[in-house]
């Protein structure tokens, strides 16, 4: 069985998974608001969330694990995060009960049963400036890239709206549009085009 390398504190990850058997997992739009409510849940208080795409049958997520000392302020580790390393790290247990409890409301809702996700839920380490500046663009490109929009600004369940916003959000709005020196430098940088190359490290080969 694959194991995924655990999560370790104070890092950004590109976080992503798909339907078990490439099915979705998005089936109308009220699922989609949903599963952003059960981040906002089960996440918020252990990764902040600075880029996401949701589509039919996959999402990517740009995140940043809270330190052991944001974590232990919030009640969620209360000794050191590799003390007990039997036990799964505090981010891999908040997307497990996050994906459980909206694969129940979606078997619920469609009457379906068995697994809606793939069983493991990929995470690549994001560890450079230019690869977050990058992976930021492609997350918000991903529907153009795979047809389901013309202009992936269009697409209305990914941070690029919310980024071009001043409405109120659970994302770190603020401190992505400072990687791009504000909100000009985000827009003319997300006018060019991804280099699939700078991109591959942080996209598993297999799952596209």
């Amino acid at each position: 069985m694959r194991r995924e390398k655990p999560f370790e504190p104070g890092k950004f990850y590109h976080v992503y998974n798909r339907g078990n058997n490439r099915e979705n997992i998005f089936i109308e739009p009220r699922n989609y608001s949903y599963f952003l409510k059960l981040y906002a849940k089960h996440m918020l208080p252990v990764a902040d969330l600075f880029a996401y795409c949701l589509m039919r049958n996959h999402f990517h997520l740009l995140i940043r694990t809270k330190d052991e000392e944001e974590l232990k302020r919030s009640g969620r580790v209360p000794t050191s995060w590799a003390e007990r390393p039997e036990r799964l790290d505090p981010v891999t247990r908040g997307f497990a009960s996050m994906f459980q409890a909206y694969s129940q409301a979606i078997n619920k809702a469609y009457a379906r049963t068995g697994r809606l996700f793939q069983e493991h839920f990929g995470r690549i380490e994001v560890d450079s400036d230019q690869y977050f500046a990058t992976l930021v663009f492609y997350i918000h490109f991903n529907p153009q890239k795979h047809g389901f929009v013309s202009d992936f600004r269009a697409w209305e369940w990914s941070s690029y709206p919310a980024m071009m916003s001043a409405a109120p959000t659970n994302l770190r709005r603020e401190e992505t549009l400072a990687w791009f020196d504000g909100r000009a430098g985000f827009v003319v940088f997300h006018a060019g085009a991804v280099d699939e190359r700078a991109i591959a490290p942080l996209v598993a080969e297999d799952f596209e």
